[in-house]
Parts: structure tokens; sequence; C-alpha cells
């Protein structure tokens, strides 16, 4: 059971650090078109503030390194 979660919780971590980046990437993107009014580029920043907050409780609790 323990080892299952642990699994679970890897690919979640995984997968959270992951989507960070695509909204970073998308986002440097956007900003080099010189769209950082848009409403697309508004929402990535919404998602990115959303999964830096998923992030930083991660280290918080030393569950990735910093």
């Amino acid at each position: 059971m323990d080892e299952k979660r642990l699994q679970q919780f890897e690919k979640m971590l995984a997968a959270v650090q992951k989507e960070y980046e695509n909204i970073v990437r998308q986002m440097e993107d956007l900003k080099e078109k010189g769209k950082i009014r848009s409403v697309t580029y508004q929402q990535l920043l919404a998602r990115k503030m959303t999964y830096q907050n998923m992030l930083s409780m991660y280290e918080l609790y030393d569950l990735i390194e910093k």
C-alpha cells in the first residue's frame, strides 16, 4: 500500500513539474510576441501561480529539493 502511494505521489509531482515548465514556456513565447496583455497570457499567469504554490508546498515539507 505504501509503495503504491509513493509511486502515485512521484507521478503527480512529475506531472506538476512538467505542467509548470510548459506554462512558463508558453508565457515566454507570448512575451516574445508582445502579448503580455492578452487573455491567454493572463490565464497562464494564474495557472503558473497555482502550480508555483503547489511546488512551494512540496518544498516546504522537504518533498523536493529547492
